[in-house]
């Protein structure tokens, strides 16, 4: 989801690395570094058994412009919420990848916690299971609690914030506070059922961190292992970068990973990533024009493999523009993310026909 270097995870690089990390994820370092009570992969192949085809999207209500605003008490807004997850579940979602931020729990960690379970019974009643992202790398810097900024006109995520953000990540003083969070969070909500997983770190090493964050990319595993969650833990493949690659493959329960790339980079992929002998979920794609439902929901489908497309209502965030989009530019033609209007429109009603008939909402469309 980044604008900067995110889009390293081109058709030919990725070819070239997952193949590479096949022969990669054996060396002893990368075994050394991975926690110990990782999920075996007869555990998690069982597991993944268990769920139906997981169909989702990463999901932020339509009124919030990023992380805080969803989260904080002052804007916290389950009417909207409920109603969008509502129009998630009409189209066969099972599962939502929601992000959280470590700030509106420093801030008000009972009240957080609260706003969590309350998420979570809305989820539930729509029969969805969600998957909670714990930190991320991407976007703006110098997160702050409080009032959040107002969307800039025409461009793309203008008011997402990392969590921790850059000066946190670099510095392992302010870990404490890091570290107390993860096991409180993981620690309240580790065996709760109506939670999927844990996606601990989005995109590590974004906006040019590179290997800096893999220091507290290896510690959220620990903290969150010693919280003992039932849950499977995860930290998806995102870019080139072999030494996180290999602590990711190494240390996930499930594999996860982005694609944002045609159909035969997602089907090169998978099956590269199938090579590992784990569950493969997807958990970011489709940007109009190259990533498309109609040409990689059936892909998922066949591969069984969990799909979670970027965005649902197009709101705050404005994803329909794309990654680089300019201040003022007008609306794009076609959409880079999202499936819906804010008033429960379908942006593009073959799509929703699509998600209908391979979740089982409705029988096929005969076609010719």
């Amino acid at each position: 989801m980044d604008r900067n270097s995110h889009r390293c995870t081109l058709t030919a690089v990725l070819t070239v690395v997952l193949i590479s990390l096949s022969a990669l994820v054996p060396v002893r370092a990368a075994r050394a570094a991975a926690p110990a009570s990782r999920w075996t992969a007869e555990k998690a192949n069982e597991w993944y058994a268990r769920q139906p085809w997981l169909v989702g999207c990463n999901f932020i209500p339509s009124t919030a412009i990023n992380q805080l605003e969803m989260w904080q008490e002052a804007t916290f807004d389950p009417a909207t919420i409920d109603r969008e997850l509502g129009w998630a579940a009409g189209i066969g979602m099972n599962t939502v990848r929601v992000y959280l931020h470590d700030l509106a729990w420093q801030a008000d960690p009972d009240g957080f916690k609260k706003r969590m379970n309350e998420f979570l019974k809305i989820a539930d009643k729509h029969r969805i299971r969600p998957l909670f992202v714990i930190f991320d790398d991407c976007w703006n810097d110098n997160p702050k609690i409080g009032t959040q900024p107002a969307p800039i006109p025409g461009v793309h995520n203008s008011g997402w914030m990392q969590s921790p953000g850059k000066a946190v990540v670099n510095n392992p003083a302010e870990w404490g506070r890091l570290e107390r969070y993860v096991r409180d969070v993981v620690g309240t909500f580790g065996k709760d059922a109506r939670i999927l997983m844990w996606d601990l770190y989005n995109e590590p090493g974004n906006t040019k961190q590179h290997t800096k964050s893999l220091p507290l990319l290896k510690k959220v595993f620990e903290w969150a292992r010693a919280a003992g969650p039932t849950q499977p833990l995860s930290v998806g493949l995102w870019y080139h970068n072999k030494e996180l690659n290999a602590f990711q493959l190494e240390a996930s329960d499930i594999i996860t990973f982005h694609n944002y790339d045609d159909a035969r980079s997602l089907t090169d992929q998978i099956a590269e990533l199938k090579k590992h002998g784990r569950p493969v979920i997807c958990t970011e794609w489709m940007r109009r024009p190259i990533s498309v439902v109609q040409s990689h929901l059936p892909i998922f489908a066949k591969e069984r493999v969990a799909a979670i497309n970027w965005g649902l209502v197009s709101g705050k965030s404005q994803t329909i523009y794309p990654w680089e989009s300019k201040v003022g530019a007008p609306e794009p033609n076609p959409w880079f993310h999202d499936l819906f209007h804010k008033d429960g429109t379908p942006y593009d009603p073959a799509e929703i026909t699509l998600f209908k008939e391979l979740t089982g909402k409705t029988r096929p469309t005969r076609r010719g």
